[in-house]
């Protein structure tokens, strides 16, 4: 968008020796902003069409050579904000001209939409598109709460207080249904937005600095060895089972979701420093490399699936889980089977119950941090640490 500059003469108004003040306007993006050059000229000595001092007018040189370089800084602010590569408006731009800082007040889905807009050129880079689609997905939500708490499209961002995440929780669980799971992922995104607004000085500070969110206990299900070895003695007659119960018994052994074994090639099979088979393959969620050995009953399910390319045949993560639960009826599991209890099992069952030590469970598992491992599986260690000492007992 252009930026036009333009200097006018307030007739309205005059000094005692009848001079007006030269006034310059700046209009970028069908917005205007007016302010006093502090020049003032004879009326009569003003060319608005050619936008100078007319020689007749005392001091007219040092007037004009006034009014060009207060331009050329105008121009010089302009330039400045557009390599911020910010949205900006003539305010803006004035304030840039004084020296002063902006103070720009944005909306919350529009601060919201800005966010995304550069979270997307990161896309392939940082984060990967199911990323940003979650971030998006809390625009919606927080665009419809909106809508709903004010009756209005959008909110001011300053006018954010405490409470708006208070009234945010009650929206998600009575309107949205939502479990307390749910809310607290898609709170914990919306707030990282805020704290881009206080990291870019739109807010003075975090509003919800002294927010908690209910702590949610979720138990971490897992296959037992017992469950564990009798799905994998159990033969399949049908093939879309059997191919589903490789699937599930590989991730058991390896901890991988169900994105990295539909992507798993067998260039990510190479043979490591100690001369074992290992899998090396980043992680879409995280982009967290993965460096997993090849564990037995892991090879004897890549030796069955040898082809070309992709290590496993193609299957939809829908189809997985609604033939996982099939498996487990007709095996007797009672627990529900879902390509996550696999990992799960891999994390508990084959690693931690064979005294795998936790920062190494982490590393397989490709966490992002150490907690997260402690969070989910803390309470399978004590389960573990428990059975030692009832054994210990009995001896």
């Amino acid at each position: 968008m252009k930026l036009s500059i333009r200097y006018y003469t307030d007739n309205s108004k005059s000094n005692k020796i009848g001079k007006t003040v030269i006034k310059c306007r700046l209009t970028f993006s069908k917005k205007r902003k007016e302010f006093s050059s502090g020049l003032f000229v004879n009326p009569k000595n003003w060319n608005s069409k050619q936008q100078y001092v007319e020689p007749e007018e005392p001091d007219a040189d040092i007037i004009n050579s006034q009014l060009s370089l207060i331009k050329t800084k105008i121009n010089r602010a302009f330039l400045m904000l557009q390599v911020q590569e910010n949205d900006f408006s003539a305010e803006d731009i004035y304030k840039a001209f004084k020296g002063e800082k902006s103070t720009r007040e944005y909306n919350v889905i529009e601060f919201f939409e800005r966010y995304l807009k550069r979270l997307k050129t990161l896309v392939g880079i940082d984060i990967v598109q199911v990323t940003w689609n979650k971030h998006m997905y809390v625009k919606n939500d927080i665009k419809k709460f909106i809508k709903w708490k004010y009756k209005t499209n959008d909110y001011p961002l300053k006018k954010i207080e405490a409470n708006f995440l208070t009234e945010l929780e009650y929206y998600f669980k009575t309107e949205q249904k939502l479990k307390q799971i749910t809310i607290n992922k898609k709170i914990q995104r919306f707030r990282k937005i805020i704290k881009s607004a206080v990291a870019e000085n739109y807010l003075d500070k975090d509003p919800f600095m002294l927010f908690k969110s209910k702590t949610v206990r979720t138990e971490v299900v897992f296959l037992s060895p017992e469950e564990l070895n009798l799905l994998e003695e159990h033969k399949f007659t049908q093939p879309r089972l059997q191919l589903v119960k490789d699937l599930f018994i590989f991730s058991c052994y390896t901890g991988l979701p169900y994105n990295e074994i539909m992507r798993l090639e067998f260039k990510h099979i190479i043979k490591g420093f100690d001369g074992n088979l290992w899998i090396q393959i980043s992680r879409q969620k995280t982009s967290k490399s993965l460096s997993i050995p090849l564990l037995p009953k892991a090879l004897k399910m890549l030796e069955k699936h040898t082809k070309d390319g992709y290590v496993f045949p193609r299957i939809s993560n829908q189809c997985y889980n609604s033939y996982l639960k099939e498996i487990g009826a007709i095996i007797g599991i009672e627990k529900k089977l879902t390509t996550h209890m696999a990992r799960r099992t891999f994390a508990s069952t084959v690693l931690l119950y064979n005294d795998v030590p936790m920062e190494i469970v982490s590393e397989l598992l490709g966490h992002s941090s150490m907690k997260i491992t402690q969070d989910s599986y803390g309470k399978v260690v004590q389960k573990k640490i428990s059975e030692e000492m009832q054994k210990l007992k009995k001896r």
